[in-house]
């Protein structure tokens, strides 16, 4: 196996992209062998069993991971990272590694792949095994999310409100065996004709910039979620800020006409949305429910919430232009 520190550590998810990532892994691992990459792998069991083996990975010295799924898998292999820095640094060892010590990398195989459009990562597995080897690299902010449930980290968007149950949704289907896009595209038509608007308070860096009813909030510190749509389409991963876009309740003809901006990278023009960026984002309540909290497509707990853009970076596979 050579130098661990040098030997990639591979979680592999099975059940990503309906099951395709189960039959393309001898595939893969043929890819990765003629390039004469260095690796060890692991089959995730169930949800969260990532984070708990990259955890244990990084204690034994691997500081190289590659996430082979969608983007569900990357934000718990990056959470296993950021599991271990805090476990270390709770231990006062004067040696702990450092986030910037850590490089992330993916292949793939899921059916959503947010992340890798933010760094110009295309979908061809034999493309990216050839980046990997190639060691084309960036550093890249992370995210901390703070709310009653505890603490989670982000490496690409997180949501409050519609976005946020839309995808519990998603997930409570992926939990009863349903696979495929449709999935998504039904519980975004269930989402919008069901949720109601509450109110919420929005601030940015001790800045109050939103309070009353609010239909969504999306904090980003990459541009693409939801399958290429762009809800803070001017975000750049690695500024030290996260961008807000916060949506109040608008009318369906609204909503109907500026749709397509949320693809073409133009949403930020809609002239009804408070946007800004910041360090530091808070959602809370105000007179409310407490509003379901996703990060990266996954749901996290309720607001009050806090989004702190960390001062050290991790590196990413990136395709420089």
């Amino acid at each position: 196996m050579g130098n661990i520190e040098e030997t990639w550590f591979i979680v592999v998810n099975p059940h990503a992209g309906n099951g395709r990532t189960a039959a393309e892994w001898g595939r893969i691992e043929q890819l990765l062998k003629v390039k004469g990459i260095s690796y060890e792998y692991r089959m995730t069991g169930a949800k969260a069993h990532a984070t708990q083996m990259v955890f244990k990975a990084a204690r034994e010295g691997y500081r190289k991971f590659i996430a082979a799924g969608g983007d569900g898998t990357i934000h718990e292999v990056a959470g296993g990272i950021m599991l271990f820095l805090d476990a270390s640094v709770s231990t006062g060892n004067a040696r702990a590694p450092r986030l910037s010590d850590f490089t992330l990398a993916v292949i793939p195989v899921g059916s959503g792949n947010d992340w890798i459009r933010g760094h110009g990562i295309g979908k061809d597995i034999g493309s990216v095994v050839d980046l990997i080897g190639s060691g084309s690299y960036a550093l890249q902010d992370i995210v901390k999310v703070s709310s009653g449930a505890g603490n989670t980290y982000m490496v690409n968007i997180g949501g409050v409100g519609f976005d946020a149950r839309v995808c519990e949704r998603v997930n409570g289907r992926k939990d009863m065996g349903k696979r495929g896009r449709l999935i998504y595209i039904w519980s975004l038509i269930y989402s919008f004709f069901h949720y109601r608007p509450s109110p919420m308070e929005v601030c940015v860096d001790g800045r109050r910039i939103y309070s009353g009813n609010c239909f969504s909030v999306a904090i980003g510190i990459g541009k693409y979620s939801g399958g290429g749509m762009r809800q803070t389409p001017d975000a750049v991963t690695d500024d030290g800020m996260a961008d807000v876009t916060v949506i109040p309740p608008l009318p369906f003809m609204k909503i109907a006409l500026e749709i397509r901006r949320l693809f073409d990278g133009s949403f930020s023009r809609v002239r009804e949305l408070v946007t800004d960026r910041g360090r530091v984002i808070t959602v809370r309540p105000s007179g409310g429910p407490a509003e379901l909290v996703e990060v990266d497509g996954e749901t996290v707990g309720n607001i009050p919430v806090k989004f702190e853009v960390l001062p050290e970076q991790i590196r990413v596979l990136h395709r420089h232009m």
